[in-house]
């Protein structure tokens, strides 16, 4: 029987990959090229964080997430035309692979005997970097990289898991608690337009080609 971090992994997976494929089919990808930008999407994130902790990245001992990728590529199949008219699925289900995979990660590297803020951080690439394998692959730019909420929703949910581990909570309740967090951060950011400073560059330099801190020939 799954485990109940295997189970969230699971539904990680098939959440991750129903968003990957459902931003192909909107680039009128082939079938087999959805397919890739779905799977990439779901086990990204988790291949660079097992490969970090020097562990076998689990899709390479497990074809169920090669079959959850499928799954999702029928369901987008069958039920496309449903999930187009839906404006909101695609966060939907992006938000959700986000939430599940952040404590996946957190969770994974504190059995691992990691300290906190490395599991802070595998839970965070985990979470976002799949994403950033998937934008790439349909030519966006990177969704981490723009002003909403994304990545830094990982780190607070990484934080919240964290916390509830180090007052003793069984480990259900840190990852119920950390995803949910995540998961809210994200909601609120999105509804309230919550996001980060923009790094704003220096005028001068934008419009003259370098000005102070350029170098001149």
């Amino acid at each position: 029987m799954p485990t109940f971090v295997q189970i969230l992994d699971f539904i990680g997976t098939f959440a991750f990959a129903i968003s990957g494929i459902r931003l192909a089919s909107a680039k009128r990808f082939d079938w087999f090229g959805a397919y890739v930008v779905g799977l990439a999407t779901a086990i990204g994130g988790g291949t660079i964080r097992d490969v970090l902790l020097d562990v076998t990245p689990a899709w390479m001992t497990n074809p169920i997430y090669l079959i959850c990728t499928a799954l999702a590529l029928l369901w987008v199949i069958f039920f496309g035309r449903s999930l187009i008219r839906l404006n909101n699925t695609f966060f939907i289900f992006d938000t959700v692979g986000l939430a599940l995979f952040t404590v996946v990660g957190v969770g994974k590297s504190l059995a691992l005997g990691y300290p906190f803020w490395v599991a802070i951080i595998m839970g965070s690439i985990t979470g976002a970097a799949g994403g950033v394998i998937r934008d790439v692959f349909i030519n966006e730019i990177p969704l981490i990289f723009r002003k909403e909420i994304y990545a830094m929703a990982c780190v607070v949910g990484g934080i919240a898991y964290w916390i509830c581990d180090t007052i003793g909570m069984h480990s259900y309740g840190c990852q119920v608690i950390g995803g949910l967090t995540v998961f809210v951060t994200r909601i609120l950011a999105v509804k309230y337009h919550i996001c980060l400073p923009i790094l704003k560059g220096n005028e001068e330099s934008e419009n003259e080609g370098g000005g102070k801190w350029g170098t001149s020939s």
